[in-house]
């Protein structure tokens, strides 16, 4: 496991990025898309993330996924990326700060509650293991130690809804005490119903 380092993100992006779309199984041009989102996060304050990388498998493996030397950018590293997560603390002048808030207020939360809720926290905005080496203990890993040290009082976070919440994801967040804050709830430009889940800090 390693911390990862904003300035060198052109060393480990591509390679995040791909275990992004192959765990989330998105079309292979997301990352494309994504990628600019991703590099925006990097410059938020308190800004932290880690990864988990393995040696490279005998026989071909997808480019994509090799990380990069930081002596030699165009030679590939003999290690892939397996796991990578990172967040930073919430903000009200972010986009899912906004959408946190206009969703508590559409279930009824008071001004109060939702000041409380989204006032003070560290967002998880990313989780994600290749599938290949999914099932090995990464997944909680790389959650302990991005939060190891975070100075909020508590983590947001959020993650699509899955029928009876069976899934590594889920059952990874509850295992760790993540409670329900808003459930089925569709952020704008996105259909599909996500769950904000949270829990206070340490873990």
């Amino acid at each position: 496991m390693v911390e990862l380092d904003a300035t060198d993100a052109h060393l480990w992006l591509p390679a995040a990025l791909d275990v992004y779309v192959t765990a989330m199984n998105y079309p292979r041009g997301t990352a494309q898309q994504r990628y600019p989102l991703w590099r925006e996060h990097l410059h938020r304050p308190g800004w932290r993330g880690v990864a988990t990388l393995s040696p490279a498998p005998d026989g071909p493996v997808d480019d994509q996924r090799l990380v990069r030397r930081d002596d030699n950018p165009i030679a590939p590293a003999p290690e892939v990326l397996t796991g990578i997560a990172y967040g930073y603390p919430g903000g009200a002048s972010q986009w899912w700060n906004q959408q946190l808030r206009q969703g508590l207020a559409r279930v009824g939360y008071t001004r109060e509650q939702i000041s409380t809720i989204a006032d003070d926290y560290f967002e998880l905005t990313e989780l994600h293991v290749h599938p290949q080496a999914q099932g090995q203990g990464i997944g909680q890993w790389l959650l302990t130690r991005l939060l190891d040290g975070v100075p909020a009082p508590k983590v947001l976070l959020s993650t699509p809804e899955v029928p009876g919440e069976e899934n590594r994801a889920w059952r990874l967040y509850r295992r760790l005490g993540f409670v329900d804050v808003l459930r089925q709830f569709s952020f704008a430009g996105d259909p599909r119903p996500f769950a904000i889940l949270g829990r206070g800090l340490p873990l």
